[in-house]
């Protein structure tokens, strides 16, 4: 991206991401003492620095940057930055929002309360996903693979990550045996088939399981197994015999008593009354 004193800027307005939405990027070299602001932007933008130096003033706070450093300015928070007169900086910027993004920058330590990035070690990379995104505005998949790479940046070099507090290791057999069952709630599975896929004796298993959830393993399956007949009841036209095949029943009768003790009505019962 040649950089001529001016802005270089790429409008991109990707919005289809569940997980980002990306508006524009571009890159600027200063003239000492350039300022931009007092601003309030309604998206939020985040500027890794380049080169030479500035200020960043929010929430009354004045920061100091310097080239190998970044600075987030959240969306609706008022912010001024400023290069510095002797050595200015260079800087680039990207312009994203969306369900993930937020999240992503708090993980990374950064927020309207900590805006400044430093990273634990080189992370010019960051320039280089800007520039792939410049580059190739057109083609969505390649800008949207930059977006997470840099999200992976953030997370692997800053220094200002939060703690994470040490997870029960028993809560983790509970997570594996609940991915289990929403991965394999189809099939003829049981018991013995989670503690074997965590790698546990089933009694421990139970035992974990029912203090994590409320539920046996057992009762979670099935209960699990019901919400998913539910929505095919509601939502699709498959017969009964289907259904329960696609909830793992062998058989339509079985699945069906299953299912009003579930819901107190029969499959058929709870297609009227819901569809």
């Amino acid at each position: 991206m040649e950089v001529l004193g001016v802005d270089k800027v790429k409008y991109v307005d990707m919005t289809k991401s569940n997980d980002f939405f990306l508006f524009e990027v571009g890159r600027y070299k200063s003239y000492p003492g350039y300022s931009f602001g007092p601003v309030i932007r309604t998206r939020t933008i985040f500027h890794y620095v380049i080169s030479g130096k500035g200020h960043l003033i929010m929430n009354d706070n004045k920061y100091e940057l310097k080239a190998g450093q970044g600075f987030l300015i959240p969306a609706q928070c008022k912010a001024f930055y400023q290069a510095d007169m002797e050595d200015p900086w260079e800087y680039t910027w990207i312009h994203i929002d969306g369900p993930r993004a937020s999240e992503l920058f708090h993980a990374a330590g950064l927020s309207k309360d900590s805006p400044i990035f430093i990273p634990t070690e080189d992370a010019s990379e960051i320039l280089d996903y800007i520039e792939a995104i410049y580059d190739n505005d057109d083609k969505e998949c390649i800008c949207y693979s930059k977006v997470y790479e840099f999200f992976q940046c953030l997370l692997s070099k800053s220094s200002t990550k939060p703690e994470v507090e040490k997870a029960d290791p028993r809560l983790a057999y509970v997570k594996s045996a609940i991915s289990y069952i929403q991965l394999k709630y189809s099939e003829p599975i049981n018991v013995d088939d989670l503690a074997n896929a965590c790698g546990l004796n089933r009694s421990y298993l139970t035992r974990v399981f029912k203090h994590a959830t409320g539920y046996t393993p057992q009762s979670y399956l099935a209960f699990y197994r019901m919400k998913k007949a539910s929505k095919m009841l509601e939502e699709t036209n498959e017969s009964v015999s289907n259904i329960a095949f696609m909830v793992g029943y062998s058989d339509s009768f079985t699945f069906s008593k299953a299912f009003k003790r579930y819901s107190s009505m029969s499959p058929r019962e709870y297609r009227i009354t819901h569809q």
